[in-house]
């Protein structure tokens, strides 16, 4: 299966007066810590890939960036998730491959780090998603970066086509201009911006 996905950079209050105004409520709101690594064979920047395990935990009710998590970020059952994506595919939009399993994190990262696979960053947000028909339109406010919109669903290979248009139309009904998609993840941006700081 493949994630179809358009991410923008937008302020979250006039989208989410849309999405109240199409009926949507917000399925979950959460805090999610992302922990990206690396293998030790090749360089997952230069093929295209990732690999994290991500921790999430319940976002309370007025809660802001500055609150601190009470828990330790894992499902009722102890579980994280463990996430490989593959190497975007096509324009136009953040298009690919998505494997996810739940894992232990601590056992997990020990596992990786045995293996070799070292830690390279960790991504911090708080995310609100919102079921829209067939579509997830999720509001991120990630540390260091601002506030984003993506909007996205699955397909299979022989259908990401038509959810590419699928996503864009919705995008476009959520007053935003899917022509300004980011195809990077939230991790490039941020080692983009570590870059950019080391350099001034």
């Amino acid at each position: 299966m493949f994630e179809v996905e358009l991410k923008l950079r937008a302020d979250h209050a006039p989208v989410r007066e849309r999405l109240v105004g199409m009926g949507a409520d917000p399925v979950r709101a959460v805090r999610q810590v992302d922990t990206y690594y690396d293998a030790p064979d090749r360089s997952f920047a230069d093929t295209d890939e990732a690999l994290r395990i991500r921790r999430e935990e319940p976002l309370e009710a007025g809660s802001g960036d500055d609150a601190t998590p009470d828990g330790n970020g894992v499902s009722a059952d102890g579980s994280a998730l463990l996430t490989y994506k593959g190497p975007k595919v096509g324009a136009g939009s953040k298009t690919r491959e998505e494997v996810e399993t739940p894992v232990d994190p601590d056992d997990m990262a020990t596992v990786l780090d045995r293996l070799g696979y070292g830690a390279v960053a960790t991504v911090h947000k708080e995310r609100t998603v919102y079921a829209v028909e067939d579509h997830e339109v999720t509001l991120d406010a990630v540390r260091g970066l601002g506030e984003f919109v993506e909007v996205e669903t699955e397909a299979p290979e022989d259908r990401i086509d038509a959810a590419r248009e699928g996503v864009r139309d919705l995008a476009d009904r959520l007053g935003l201009d899917p022509d300004d998609g980011i195809t990077d993840a939230y991790l490039e941006l941020l080692l983009a911006d570590d870059d950019l700081d080391g350099r001034s």
